[in-house]
């Protein structure tokens, strides 16, 4: 059974609230060492930190979206020119 794209955007959209209702709170935002070094440190430390948490997060960030945006201009490679599915091509 093949979904239209209304039904299956809604699917997609639908797991994803499921998801995101449901997410097991992040427990290391409660380590008592983590935050008493943090807010014990200077200005100089914190900033370090700061870097360090964007060095982490910006590349997968980026690779992520550099390979969405390839798959999305990809998308119709293996199909016809027109989008036709194989069966409307053999009729």
């Amino acid at each position: 059974m093949r979904l239209g794209r209304q039904p299956r955007l809604l699917l997609i959209v639908g797991a994803m609230l499921v998801l995101f209702t449901f997410a097991v709170p992040a427990l290391a935002q409660s380590c008592a060492l983590c935050y008493t070094q943090a807010a014990s440190a200077g200005a100089r430390m914190i900033q370090a930190l700061r870097s360090g948490i964007l060095i982490l997060i910006l590349p997968p960030t980026l690779m992520s979206i550099g390979m969405i945006f390839i798959v999305y201009h990809k998308r119709n490679q293996f199909r016809g020119v027109d989008g036709a599915d194989e069966s409307d091509r053999i009729k």
